[in-house]
């Protein structure tokens, strides 16, 4: 386990007044790096996926997900004395990462710019679904609305089907780690500038960048991409077959990979058919090729295909539950699977650390916080405040 002064963000802090999953996953790509992760919440609520079942040792696993390694501190902002304590916490923190609509912090007295000037080092990350800017950034945004608008959904599932949405929160999950980006990138620039700035992250925006090349269709070939079910728009085969007892994968992207493919699958003569001989031509006689690779692939096992096309050196898998990808052996030894002591959870599972830095790499290693749970901890250490003191604020239902 590296130590945490080796963790490429150590010694910087960060202000999580975030919540559901966004933020929280930004957040907790930053302190999986060293930051110090401050989660702000409500007192007696807390973020709300802490209600959202199911439970295990009285915890939410949605929770558990997205905010190990930070610190809980409840403070009421509807209370001037919880403002004051968080401008107090402000001036000491590098970082502060909100997803609130667009306008409600500048409402509270806590918008950038007011902020700027109490902290001008401030790298203050917003997210939101539509953006501050455009007639559309009064509107609630929610991980399906933005699948829904940003294209993604008019593209996935079969074409006699209706739209489906991607099996997990995708729009949210890009989101935050582009804010993890986004405030990284304004980090390094601070290094230069010694000033902070402003990081803005629309869902939206991402979503759409997410396109790339079926955009590309669009803006600069006049076609309309539509869903194809599991068919690649530009390259064939690239898709899943059915296997005489599974389902597999295959990604064929080249030509040099289909001769491996067509050696491997007991039927050479298909790379020399004039058809199917060139990508285009692949893509351009996709429906005469595939109840072809269909019938094939249907007499033997998908065991037997992974082993000819392993063996082939071409790309092919099958297609694993989560209970699989959880048990993996694989993801295992990487460390992508870390059981972690929870104090009322007992042992909890969560994902590893995906980014690998070799010199000074990031870690899993503090469990999802209780509500509230390090209040007295941040508020003694970071603001010297006093146990009176304290006593007081938690008796007015500030903390």
């Amino acid at each position: 386990m590296p130590r945490r002064e080796l963790k490429p963000l150590s010694g910087i802090r960060v202000l999580d007044l975030t919540r559901v999953l966004a933020g929280p996953f930004c957040t907790q790509l930053l302190a999986d790096m060293g930051a110090e992760v401050l989660k702000v919440e409500e007192p007696g609520k807390g973020d709300d996926t802490r209600r959202w079942p199911p439970f295990v040792g009285g915890e939410a696993t949605y929770f558990l997900a997205v905010n190990r390694g930070k610190k809980s501190l409840t403070l009421n902002l509807k209370t001037p004395e919880g403002l004051r304590l968080l401008r107090a916490l402000v001036r000491r923190s590098d970082v502060l990462v909100e997803n609130f609509r667009p306008g409600t912090m500048e409402r509270l007295g806590l918008g950038y710019r007011r902020l700027a000037r109490v902290n001008p080092r401030l790298v203050y990350c917003a997210i939101s679904g539509f953006g501050e800017s455009g007639p559309e950034a009064h509107r609630a945004g929610y991980d399906l609305i933005i699948q829904g608008e940003s294209g993604i959904m008019d593209l996935t599932g079969f074409p006699d089907g209706p739209p489906v949405k991607v099996g997990n929160s995708i729009a949210d999950l890009v989101a935050g780690m582009a804010a993890a980006h986004g405030v990284v990138l304004a980090l390094l620039a601070r290094q230069r500038t010694r000033r902070g700035q402003k990081v803005e992250v629309a869902m939206l925006d991402v979503m759409a960048a997410l396109l790339t090349y079926q955009a590309s269709l669009y803006l600069n070939a006049g076609q309309r991409p539509t869903r194809k079910g599991n068919r690649h728009p530009s390259i064939v085969p690239y898709e899943v077959f059915r296997a005489a007892d599974a389902y597999l994968t295959l990604g064929v992207a080249n030509n040099a990979l289909w001769r491996q493919a067509c050696a491997a699958l007991d039927h050479p003569e298909l790379a020399d058919d004039p058809r199917f001989d060139s990508e285009a031509k692949r893509v351009e006689h996709r429906d005469e090729l595939i109840p072809i690779l269909d019938a094939i692939f249907a007499t033997r096992t998908a065991d037997e295909w992974l082993k000819r096309l392993e063996a082939a050196g071409v790309p092919a898998g099958r297609i694993r539950s989560v209970a699989e990808v959880c048990e993996s052996e694989h993801l295992k030894a990487r460390g992508m699977i870390v059981r972690l002591p929870h104090p009322t959870a007992g042992t909890v599972g969560v994902m590893g650390v995906p980014i690998r830095l070799h010199a000074t790499p990031g870690a899993v290693e503090a469990p999802p916080p209780l509500l509230g749970q390090h209040t007295t901890e941040v508020l003694r250490g970071v603001l010297g405040l006093s146990p009176a003191t304290l006593a007081r604020l938690a008796k007015r239902g500030v903390i």
